[in-house]
């Protein structure tokens, strides 16, 4: 595999978007039009990064410049990335960033926990590179439906001690019983399957239950979804996990584990095609 710092290099360019504020139940709050640039000075050896946001049409700008990366960060060959607590710990704020790209065009998904453990921000970021886009378009919710089926493919995982990644078959599959929706996801020799029914207020929120945690997932625009638990506790292992549907044959995942302990254990990426 390619250096962390190669990896990084996937996304040099200016990245023109929107920070969407959503609530947990998936309401906007807030959208914020944003440009992200990733410049290599002309040392090739230092990053210039700009998150430049635009409130009431004045900009705003967090300027950052690094030579290396830290742990927190994790990088795919293709540019994908997480960055995010090393480490859950009580009466502290716990969160990651997961990042999945697809040419000129990413996704950004944002799941943050308050001190208490609840499930209390998430922000959706929908980015295209270099004008490739000239706008984010409305996209429409990803609805359960088009996930109906067998999806297979392959799975990247990289373990927290950065050994070399390690790559796995991977297979999810949905089934509809009546009202339920019933998720088979296996990769390498590790398969969880959990039954969901549609939340009775909000159907873009389908509930069920994973260890001793009570798990979501929820649907967003740009055929996206995030899962996550609704609360975290000490003693748990903590799975987050974000979706995106590339193309209505291509869905690509990201998941971010942590132990009992609350450490954080591996990265996966994975990516799939839904068999004929």
């Amino acid at each position: 595999m390619r250096s962390q710092w190669e990896c990084l290099l996937e996304n040099l360019g200016c990245w023109r978007g929107s920070f969407t504020r959503l609530s947990i139940t998936g309401e906007m709050l807030e959208d914020i039009p944003s440009e992200t640039s990733f410049e290599l000075k002309e040392d090739n050896c230092t990053m210039r990064q700009v998150v430049r946001r635009f409130y009431d049409d004045q900009p705003q700008d967090l300027v950052l410049e690094y030579r290396t990366l830290n742990k927190s960060t994790t990088f795919f060959e293709n540019g994908a990335f997480s960055q995010g607590s090393l480490q859950f710990a009580p009466h502290a704020e716990f969160g990651a960033e997961m990042g999945l790209i697809y040419g000129d065009r990413r996704l950004r998904i944002i799941p943050i926990y308050d001190p208490l453990g609840a499930f209390s921000r998430l922000t959706v970021i929908r980015e295209s590179r270099n004008d490739s886009l000239p706008k984010i378009l409305p996209s429409p919710i990803l609805q359960p439906q088009e996930l109906l089926g067998k999806w297979q493919g392959e799975a990247i995982k990289i373990d927290a001690d950065w050994l070399e990644p390690e790559v796995l078959p991977s297979m999810t599959e949905w089934k509809q019983d009546g009202d339920r929706l019933i998720m088979t996801e296996q990769i390498g020799n590790q398969q969880i399957t959990n039954i969901t029914n549609p939340d009775a207020i909000n159907s873009q929120i389908l509930k069920f239950k994973q260890d001793d945690l009570v798990m979501q997932t929820l649907f967003l625009p740009d055929r996206a979804t995030i899962t996550c638990p609704i609360a975290i506790a000490p003693r748990q292992p903590i799975r987050l996990s974000i979706s995106w549907l590339l193309e209505p044959n291509v869905n690509q995942k990201m998941i971010r584990t942590y132990d009992v302990k609350g450490a954080w254990t591996s990265l996966i990426l994975v990516t799939e095609r839904k068999a004929l």
